[in-house]
């Protein structure tokens, strides 16, 4: 005759659970588990484990009151709690591992906005900062990351006098965050008859799109303006006011966004860049507050910092923060700045 253990167990169980309530003292039955996971609750990535963890261990108790109960269960009572034990130890691994890759996620978001500002240099200046959204764009392409347009303003000679791009892959912040900062070509325009070599500028910022913000805006702090998109595409353009600028009234930060064909979307998209943008100024003033504590960190974060010079003519680029070069800047600007990124990174961890 075969005997069903698992009902017997379940049967036996019971049976000695609602004895021992009466019998064994409160303070033998009580079970707190040493792990609290109050944060894992919290989370919408990890509840789920830890409403199973929370199973298991209401589980785990009545097996160790079992084993107080009967003897002759004891044996039987700690086998399973074993298993169920390692069953919780692998659930508060998966939990934590959840929680450190989010955290890893806020620290290098896989999302960032590009800016790039046309500074000293006029049209020359413009068209050196539509140089390096090529560069960036191209380097964006091998890496397997998506870029997408969120504004631009052309110069007269197809230069950029500002442009943003919203740039969205794996490591994408890890890989260029150093990128922000003053860039500085040395060239002799296509339009100056004397040959003589010219000096422009232009600024770029990497501004980390993250899940987690640490600063407050108020509605009373955004003035905000609709206009018409421009540029090619769709029967709405220049016909609706689907573009959008808002300006930070405490700080003077503004920001336009013309990418979405919904003046909500647009809306929404600059909401998240003026976040951004606050939060890399609260961030860098920060990083100011401490920055004598490391003296030899890779700049400071500043976008007036100058950073790099492109000079064309020697062919030959120059990092000024680790004071290294080198050559090739047709193809380098045609993206391939891989070997210049590995170097700086290779410099900051040095100094960590």
């Amino acid at each position: 005759m075969w005997i069903n253990l698992s009902d017997a167990w379940q049967q036996q169980k019971s049976s000695l659970l609602h004895e021992l309530i009466k019998t064994v003292p409160r303070a033998v039955l009580a079970y707190t588990s040493m792990v609290d996971i109050t944060e894992f609750k919290n989370n919408q990535k990890t509840s789920y484990l830890a409403s199973e963890y929370e199973r298991l261990s209401r589980l785990a108790e009545e097996m160790r009151e079992l084993g107080l109960a009967d003897p002759e269960m004891k044996e039987l009572a700690d086998e399973d709690l074993k298993e169920t034990e390692k069953q919780q130890a692998t659930l508060l691994a998966q939990m934590q591992n959840i929680l450190r890759e989010d955290e890893e996620e806020d620290k290098f978001p896989n999302e960032i906005i590009l800016e790039i500002r046309a500074g000293a240099g006029g049209d020359e200046a413009a068209l050196f900062a539509a140089d390096l959204s090529n560069m960036y764009r191209g380097y964006a392409e091998k890496q397997g990351w998506s870029v997408k347009k969120l504004s631009e303003s052309i110069s007269d000679l197809g230069g950029y006098k500002e442009a943003s791009f919203e740039i969205h892959g794996q490591d994408v912040y890890r890989k260029l965050r150093y990128e922000t900062g003053v860039h500085r070509v040395q060239r002799i325009p296509e339009t100056e008859k004397s040959g003589r070599i010219h000096t422009s500028t232009a600024s770029v910022a990497i501004l980390p799109l993250r899940k987690k913000v640490t600063v407050e805006i108020l509605p009373t702090e955004i003035e905000m303006e609709f206009s018409k998109s421009g540029g090619a595409g769709g029967q709405n353009v220049n016909k609706v006011e689907t573009a959008v600028r808002l300006i930070h009234i405490p700080t003077g930060i503004d920001v336009r966004c013309t990418s979405e064909r919904k003046q909500e979307a647009n809306k929404i998209k600059a909401m998240q860049i003026l976040l951004a943008k606050l939060q890399e100024k609260k961030d860098r003033e920060d990083a100011q507050k401490y920055a004598a504590e490391r003296k030899n960190q890779i700049g400071t974060g500043d976008r007036s910092e100058k950073i790099r010079t492109y000079n064309i003519l020697q062919d030959r680029i120059t990092d000024h923060r680790i004071k290294q070069s080198w050559h090739n800047i047709e193809v380098i600007l045609s993206g391939e700045i891989e070997p210049i990124l590995e170097a700086i990174h290779s410099k900051e961890t040095s100094e960590e």
